[in-house]
């Protein structure tokens, strides 16, 4: 068990003897839910020693409680990511591939979303969910590139209501094994793959993705260049469901060099999958239309330049 702050109350003299869940709600200042939650889990002590839920708390008993970290980001403002633009509605951000969107449980450090509301504290307030600070989409961990937070209710709301209308114009420079001559669509539904939680599916029978509970999932690419058996693709998704490109190209195919997970080939100098946000277009709460972009990372400049040596 962690804890990030412990805190002591004493029962007052006068006050009658209770249960000790009813006690901590009332002197902590939370809920009997999160009261019984508490001492569950071993947070509380009673004069220095645990006690169950229904153990009475008499006056003048010194009560402790070992708080559990808050359910939101812990402000890191020294972690590296580039603030592409910020205005009073939002950021734009460029988040390094190995960079977590936002914190999977409580406590968890070196996301963009820690770093963000490092930046810019107001983040915690927006947002249904506390440990998103703010984000209103994401991007898998190795996957570099433009990430958008809001920095108010109203243009969280506005430009989450964006992304579920599938407006948002976000587009993506994806190094794909073998040779892709023409441009395509692939509208496939995803699911979890059953026989590894870690992988999407692609659900080509509709009974079957019914069934399921596919997501639908729309991938729409074009072929830049063809460099040493490899295709860098322009790609766009309307959609934006996980592991969405890599699940679909895999699918017809063409995985994405470095993805081992979806089966793509490893190249030299490259350490994750060859995927980077580099475009990204929406109504701005301001009534213009805002687009932004992020030029390729350096590492993956690199891996191209290699390949055009080899070819």
């Amino acid at each position: 068990m962690s804890s990030s702050d412990t805190e002591e109350r004493v029962v007052p003299k006068d006050a009658p003897s209770e249960r000790l869940d009813k006690t901590v709600a009332r002197l902590f200042g939370i809920s009997r839910g999160r009261a019984m939650e508490w001492i569950a889990e071993g947070r509380v002590r009673v004069d220095g020693k645990r006690a169950p839920k229904g153990a009475p708390a008499s006056p003048g008993a010194r009560i402790s409680v070992d708080r559990p970290p808050p359910d939101q980001p812990e402000p890191q403002p020294d972690l590296p990511i580039r603030i592409v633009h910020a205005d009073a509605h939002l950021i734009v951000a460029d988040k390094p591939a190995g960079m977590p969107s936002h914190p999977l449980k409580p406590g968890e450090k070196g996301t963009a979303a820690n770093a963000l509301v490092g930046r810019f504290p107001e983040l915690l307030q927006v947002g249904p969910s506390p440990r998103e600070g703010g984000l209103v989409h994401r991007l898998d961990t190795d996957t570099s590139g433009l990430l958008l937070a809001a920095r108010t209710a109203s243009a969280h709301a506005m430009l989450r209501a964006q992304f579920s209308g599938r407006t948002v114009e976000k587009g993506y420079l994806a190094l794909a094994a073998g040779e892709i001559h023409a441009g395509g669509e692939i509208a496939l539904p995803l699911l979890h793959d059953p026989r590894d939680p870690r992988r999407m599916q692609a659900a080509s029978d509709a009974a079957y993705a019914e069934e399921h509970g596919a997501r639908p999932a729309v991938t729409r690419f074009e072929p830049v260049e063809r460099r040493g058996g490899f295709t860098l693709l322009e790609v766009e998704i309307p959609t934006g469901v996980m592991h969405q490109i890599r699940a679909h190209l895999a699918f017809i195919g063409h995985p994405l060099a470095g993805d081992a997970l979806y089966g793509g080939p490893d190249l030299s100098g490259l350490t994750r999958h060859f995927l980077h946000a580099a475009r990204l277009a929406f109504a701005h709460p301001d009534g213009s239309r805002a687009g932004y972009e992020s030029p390729l990372p350096a590492e993956l400049a690199s891996v191209l330049q290699e390949l055009d040596a080899d070819a």
